[in-house]
């Protein structure tokens, strides 16, 4: 499997990892790939691990069959995670894992929701964040028509959580539109976001670069956005360009596609600068 890392950096207390799959309808050999970037991010010294969207199932289909076996925090994918995080002392955000509850354990009866799940290093989940921009449009591609809504709930609240690698707000996929969300982030301490993300190949080729630089810049945080890169189906195929993305901007480091890993060190020292020398926060108006 191909890995890009950024030149020149040791193995430090902030190293995230950035996993970039291609997932499809087969759950086992979707978990068995997840298991091995794991395992690969961890022995490059990340302290946080970030998988994509749909990382354990990418298929319409399959997504109820597999949402309704995770009830609460329990069920075979979430048990993974949890498992992996333990196994292998490392923090764990599960892109997205079709969950069949909601946060206060009350049961979906027609849909899942999308939950981007954080585990901690003993394997304990410490955050849920559900997905709350559904992905309704037509495409120019072979799928052509893409209609979350009829499969998932969408969620309501922003989330972050604290992280070895600092304050983490958790946004998926299609989120990245709607800039709002990232300022309440950033208004809760957000000093770094995870987009755990499934971009179909034409929205990516058009919009992913400058959507991913725009919320970075606006919101001087770190963007760590890892995502699903290649031919999932006959008929679906993903963006990929899994990348960290600085506070300025720039991007540090990036996969086109196909499964790896990008990883990158998050200086906070460099996140305090620039919202110092530039404090676009305390000049809003609106």
């Amino acid at each position: 499997m191909s890995a890009v890392t950024v030149k020149g950096v040791s193995a430090q207390e902030n190293r995230v990892a950035a996993i970039q799959m291609v997932s499809g309808a087969d759950i086992d050999r979707n978990l068995e790939e997840a298991r091995q970037l794991l395992v690969q991010a961890a022995g490059m010294g990340a302290r946080v691990a970030v998988l994509p969207e749909n990382f354990a199932v990418l298929s319409t289909r399959r997504m109820l069959e597999c949402g309704r076996l995770e009830i609460g925090t329990e069920g075979p994918v979430l048990s993974f995670l949890a498992e992996q995080a333990a196994a292998l002392g490392i923090w764990i955000v599960g892109g997205s894992v079709p969950v069949a509850t909601r946060p206060d354990g009350s049961r979906i009866e027609d849909r899942v929701r999308a939950s981007c799940v954080v585990f901690d290093d003993t394997g304990r989940q410490v955050a849920r964040y559900d997905k709350i921009h559904l992905f309704d449009a037509v495409v120019e591609d072979a799928q052509g028509q893409y209609r979350e809504s009829d499969t998932f709930e969408p969620g309501e609240e922003v989330v972050v959580v604290d992280t070895p690698a600092g304050r983490l707000g958790l946004a998926i996929c299609y989120d990245l539109r709607f800039p709002e969300l990232f300022r309440k982030l950033r208004e809760q301490g957000a000093q770094w976001v995870t987009l755990p993300s499934a971009f179909t190949w034409t929205t990516g080729d058009a919009h992913w670069h400058a959507l991913i630089r725009a919320r970075a810049i606006e919101n001087q945080v770190w963007l760590v956005a890892p995502g699903q890169g290649g031919y999932n189906s006959e008929r679906r195929r993903t963006y990929g360009h899994s990348l960290v993305a600085d506070p300025w901007g720039r991007i540090l480091s990036e996969l086109d596609e196909g499964p790896g890993i990008v990883t990158a060190e998050l200086d906070m020292d460099r996140l305090e600068e620039v919202r110092t020398r530039m404090p676009v926060w305390d000049h809003r108006k609106l």
